[in-house]
């Protein structure tokens, strides 16, 4: 393998692993966003001591 290949293989190895952590952290953002639940009072449960709605 010439330097020239392995350079380029590491940098494009490089861009798929950054592109990875970019779509992973994305993701986490997307999921925390879209999974706020909606303000319901349930008989019973504990009351939170500073609601959010």
């Amino acid at each position: 393998m010439t330097a020239r290949t392995q350079r380029h293989l590491a940098l494009l190895g490089g861009a798929a692993a950054i592109g990875l952590v970019l779509a992973a952290n994305a993701h986490l953002v997307i999921v925390a966003l879209g999974s706020q639940p909606a303000c319901a009072a349930v008989e019973g449960a504990a009351v939170a001591a500073k609601p959010s709605c």
